[in-house]
């Protein structure tokens, strides 16, 4: 399966955003789905998670309430809204996919969110 993330860009504080990926490859409805993040200098981290049919999610402390994560499996694409961004949220955004009881995570190219103040 291949990942391709896309949207991100420059925004303020207080604005919304809505990043996406594209999901290819066989089988990529049956994949778990996730949003991680990783900010200069800082580890890599879980940021929203989403199962095959779409209906169980899962969010970090930070950002619940704010981000919601959905995915539509017609058009192979899973998708990050962002709301009430901060300028904490500024990282490289990756998405990734893993099949159930797998140990392999595959993952796609980074979109940069930059939130200014």
């Amino acid at each position: 399966v291949q990942l391709q993330a896309s949207g991100g860009g420059w925004v303020r504080a207080g604005d919304s955003l809505r990043i996406s990926c594209a999901i290819s490859g066989p089988s990529r409805s049956r994949y778990s789905l996730a949003w991680f993040r990783q900010a200069p200098g800082k580890e890599r981290e879980f940021v929203a998670s989403t199962n095959r049919s779409g209906g169980s999610t899962l969010y970090a402390e930070s950002v619940q309430g704010r981000f919601t994560i959905s995915r539509d499996n017609a058009k192979n694409t899973v998708y990050l809204q962002m709301d009430s961004l901060k300028p904490e949220d500024t990282a490289v955004y990756y998405c990734s996919a893993k099949l159930p009881a797998s140990i392999v995570t595959y993952w796609g190219r980074g979109t940069q969110v930059t939130v200014s103040s």
